[in-house]
């Protein structure tokens, strides 16, 4: 049985916890202040599409596949997204907070993290290659045995991860930050 493909259609303001999102797949389409917290939403494709305002907290996102996705000032708390469909995934961030989320073992190159909040993300085994982590709070993320080549954090905050546990050839980091390559040590720097 094949998944109905939606296109190019608009969503407002609609509360798919209590009326569950149609398994499909959709391409080109836009979700505007919508609610899918703690819903399920395995098993759907979403390519091209844009959520802007949304709340995703805590979703089921098994199997669920991510193609050239925008996520703009959504709030994605806990969310799993090492349960995606891990092939051709790809998505960005914009203004989000993506406290308690999980991003274990995906790549993610090139993956834009602009103005978000990820305290306590889990960051372990994921390929960040070439990730931008603009102006984002990193309070107490998780990077080991990541690969952070040339990964941007000189305007990120909050960051702190063993250097030698991760690969971190070329990444970028501002003086101030840099200071969270150094936690491990427990040295105190004046």
């Amino acid at each position: 049985m094949n998944n109905p493909f939606i296109t190019d259609k608009s969503y407002k303001g609609i509360n798919f916890t209590s009326k569950p999102l149609s398994k499909g797949d959709y391409e080109n389409c836009i979700f505007d202040t919508c609610s899918f917290s703690k819903s399920d939403i395995s098993n759907i494709v979403f390519m091209e599409c844009v959520f802007t305002d949304c709340d995703l907290s805590n979703v089921n996102l098994t199997n669920t596949s991510f193609k050239e996705t925008d996520f703009k000032g959504c709030k994605l708390l806990g969310i799993r997204f090492d349960h995606c469909n891990d092939f051709l995934l790809s998505f960005n961030f914009y203004n989000c907070t993506l406290n308690l989320s999980s991003f274990y073992k995906l790549k993610l190159k090139n993956t834009i993290f602009q103005k978000c909040k990820m305290i306590s993300v889990d960051f372990t085994k994921a390929q960040l290659t070439e990730a931008q982590f603009e102006s984002c709070d990193l309070e107490n993320a998780i990077f080991e045995n990541s690969n952070l080549e040339k990964a941007n954090f000189s305007t990120a905050i909050n960051y702190a991860f063993d250097p030698e546990k991760n690969s971190i050839r070329k990444a970028r980091f501002s003086k101030e930050g840099v200071l969270g390559l150094l936690t491990k040590y427990k040295i105190h720097i004046e």
